[in-house]
C-alpha cells in the first residue's frame, strides 16, 4: 500500500515483544515469591511463561539476524542530522576536565544552549567571545569539542560509545555466538 516507507518494523515488532518476555517474568517471579509457605504445587505455572520466553526470544533473534545481515546506513546523512545540542554535555565535561565542578559545569552548558536558542545562533557556532562570558575556562580550544568522532570516542569505557568500546563489545558477543552462548 505504501511501498515508499522505508520503517524499521521489525525493529519495533522486536522492541515491543520485550513487554511480553517482562510480563512472563513477573508471572514467575510472582509465583515463585510465595513458594516457601506452600507445598509448591503452584510451579506448574512456571512452564507457559518459560516457554513462551524461551519461543519469543528464539522468534527474535532470527528476525534480528535477517536485520543485521541486511542493514546499511547512509553515516553522512546520519552524521548531517545530528543537532549540535547533542555537544552540550561534552561542553559540560571540557569545563569539568579544566577543573570545575560538573554540576556547576552543567549549569553553565545549560546556560549557553539558553542562549543559543534565545539568539537564534546554532550552538557549535557560539562565538568565542560568548563561551568566555560564561566561563572563563572555555580556551580556543573549546570549538574542538564539536566533532561527531571525539564526542562518541571519549566515553571510551565498557558499554560506551567510544571505537575502542564498541569493537570490543563486537569482539565479546562474535565470541559468545562462536561458543554457541
Amino acid at each position: 500500500m505504501m511501498p515508499q516507507k522505508k520503517n524499521p518494523d521489525s525493529l519495533e515488532l522486536v522492541r515491543g515483544k520485550t513487554g511480553r518476555v517482562y510480563g512472563g517474568l513477573v508471572s514467575l517471579l510472582t509465583v515463585m515469591k510465595g513458594l516457601p509457605f506452600s507445598y509448591g504445587k503452584d510451579m506448574q505455572e512456571d512452564k507457559e511463561p518459560l516457554f513462551d520466553a524461551v519461543a519469543t526470544l528464539g522468534a527474535c533473534l532470527r528476525i534480528m539476524d535477517g536485520v543485521i545481515r541486511g542493514i546499511s546506513f547512509d553515516t553522512e546523512r546520519m552524521a548531517a542530522s545530528i543537532n549540535d545540542f547533542a555537544y552540550a554535555t561534552d561542553i559540560a565535561d571540557y569545563l569539568t576536565l579544566k577543573g570545575m565542578p560538573f554540576r556547576q559545569a552543567h549549569e553553565v552548558a545549560g546556560r549557553m544552549v539558553k542562549w543559543s536558542v534565545e539568539n537564534g545562533v546554532p550552538f557549535s557556532e557560539i562565538p568565542y567571545a560568548v563561551f568566555r562570558e560564561h566561563s572563563e575556562l572555555f580556551g580556543e580550544n573549546v570549538t574542538a569539542e564539536f566533532n561527531l568522532t571525539r564526542s562518541t570516542d571519549r566515553r571510551n569505557v565498557t558499554g560506551g560509545t567510544g571505537r575502542d568500546a564498541l569493537l570490543k563489545q563486537i569482539e565479546r558477543a562474535g565470541a559468545a555466538l562462536a561458543q554457541g552462548v
